[in-house]
């Protein structure tokens, strides 16, 4: 190897060596980077916001609202500051637009007993109002709140044609979950050292479908109507029988958000019993009728219900009437007679 050479390898190795230990004490004396804290957000007045998702049509209750710590540069006038506002006062009020869990109640969100729309702004797209009276004895003795769910028990006396003995009396729930909008024309609770005051009422109003509504008219002149305080897991329950069942369908590729809209809809909606469950009074005494009464026929006979031959006519066309027609067997004979007949 030549000099000329070896003096260009000396200098490179030189150089590479020099640079090694430079890039050394650069690592070696830099400091570790310190994480700086956020500057802190000073923080305001308490304003009440949403415990939970509010949608349309909700009836508030203690547990739906709450005051929290604010950002003092975030609160606004439509807010609702602790020390200034009521919140025994927003019980029973209906919310008029959505609220998301966390968000600040406004004043314009809410809807307040004896406002214009008030009752309107509770009763969900299709649905309708309707009361019933009630006591103490029918009406679960005031336990019953607005915005609870609740079902409907018909009570009523079945008698038969003519003096046929003892009438038969039964107990049917003929509709479920149905959401109580008001009591005695009121919405609110009234609240005594933090808890709900339980009251007696006279009048219940509900939120029903217009085919409903048509079957509560009825029945209130068939008999007597109870109300029956639904617990939260009935819901739940029947909810997953509807889901497993069909009759609750969510579509494929729905979001989050979509499905559990859907599943608040389906357990909010009332129920029209197909199957109705009953009771007789055979059920509960073996003194009582399990059955309708059946009429008897002139003469002892047994009577059983019939559609009786075509009407008698008159001389100029007109049917005779004849009252109600029965069919009559003694041994091996049957006739058909007139109960009215003489």
């Amino acid at each position: 190897m030549d000099k000329r050479k070896l003096m260009l390898l000396v200098g490179a190795l030189i150089v590479a060596i020099g640079t090694a230990f430079a890039a050394r004490s650069l690592f070696a004396g830099a400091s570790t980077p310190q994480a700086e804290a956020a500057a802190k957000v000073p923080m305001g007045p308490k304003v009440l916001v949403a415990q939970r998702a509010l949608p349309v049509g909700t009836i508030i209750t203690a547990d739906a609202i709450n005051f929290q710590p604010w950002p003092k540069d975030m609160v606004q006038d439509a807010y609702f500051v602790e020390g200034e506002a009521d919140m025994q006062k927003l019980l029973g009020t209906v919310v008029r637009n959505p609220m998301t869990a966390g968000e600040p109640v406004t004043k314009g969100n809410l809807v307040a007993p004896g406002d214009r729309g008030f009752l309107a702004a509770a009763l969900g797209p299709g649905m309708r109002a309707v009361t019933i009276p009630v006591s103490a004895r029918t009406g679960v003795a005031g336990f019953v709140f607005p915005g609870d769910h609740i079902d409907l028990v018909l009570t009523q006396t079945v008698k038969g044609n003519g003096d046929a003995g003892m009438a038969l009396k039964a107990s049917e729930t003929f509709l479920k979950n149905l959401r109580v909008l008001a009591t005695d024309q009121s919405t609110e609770q009234e609240m005594v050292e933090g808890k709900t005051r339980v009251r007696t009422f006279s009048t219940v109003t509900l939120e029903v479908t217009p085919k409903i509504a048509e079957k509560i008219a009825v029945a209130q002149t068939v008999g007597t109507i109870s109300l029956s305080l639904r617990s939260l897991a009935d819901n739940s329950a029947e909810l997953e029988q509807a889901i497993a069942s069909g009759d609750v369908k969510i579509p494929a590729g729905a979001t989050k958000q979509q499905e559990e809209a859907l599943i608040k809809q389906a357990m909010a909606r009332p129920i029209e019993s197909a199957k109705a469950s009953y009771v007789t009074g055979g059920d509960v005494s073996r003194f009582q009728r399990s059955t309708v009464p059946v009429a008897t026929a002139p003469s002892g006979g047994y009577a059983a219900p019939s559609s009786g031959p075509a009407p008698q006519m008159s001389a100029n066309g007109q049917p005779v009437r004849t009252g109600p027609m029965v069919r009559v067997t003694r041994g091996k004979d049957t006739e058909t007679v007139s109960i009215g007949a003489k």
